[in-house]
């Protein structure tokens, strides 16, 4: 007689936390500790009470640390930009034309200086995926639209509707000064 293999037990905490971890949101609001636990408790929808899932996402939040970004970064701004898919996106050196490299390249698209109408904030220094994060939330909430965006190296870009960019450029500015502040808070 073959028996089957037992399941392992999951928890209502180890369910909580799996759910918490699909949702970034909740995260981060756990990690900050401006979450209301019976609302993301029920938020959460598991099949479990929802007493059982608030106590495991209190305890999942006593657990979370708040992470410390770095940023320190200088911000430009280049307008007349675009995103191609043709055969100018392969690199080239600058030539008489003034040609560049891309500035970004994802598979065959790439953002080149061509009299487009985009412009691109280009921070450089201390920066992360974490800070392009943080970058990205704020022009969310700003309500600026993002063509394109990367970051790598020291390097951060943001390419936004070149309309935008004034206002694209203090949201990023703040963003990054924002997080050198609570880093420093962080550390003192």
């Amino acid at each position: 007689m073959h028996r089957p293999h037992p399941q392992p037990v999951v928890t209502v905490a180890e369910r909580t936390r799996e759910a918490v971890d699909r949702r970034p949101f909740l995260y981060d609001a756990l990690t900050a500790g401006v979450v209301n636990y019976t609302a993301a408790a029920e938020l959460l929808a598991l099949d479990a009470g929802t007493d059982a899932v608030t106590a495991a996402l209190r305890r999942y939040a006593a657990e979370l640390s708040s992470s410390t970004v770095a940023a320190d970064a200088r911000v430009r701004v280049e307008r007349g930009l675009s995103v191609v898919t043709d055969e100018r996106t392969a690199p080239v050196d600058p030539d008489e034309d003034g040609e560049r490299q891309p500035l970004l390249r994802v598979g065959d698209a790439a953002l080149v200086a061509d009299d487009g109408d985009l412009a691109v904030l280009l921070a450089s220094g201390t920066v992360s995926p974490a800070a392009l994060e943080a970058v990205l939330g704020r022009l969310r909430t700003a309500e600026i639209a993002v063509e394109a965006a990367g970051v790598g190296g020291d390097a951060l870009l943001v390419a936004v509707p070149r309309r935008e960019s004034a206002p694209a450029l203090r949201v990023v500015e703040d963003a990054l000064a924002d997080l050198a502040v609570a880093s420093n808070t962080r550390r003192a």
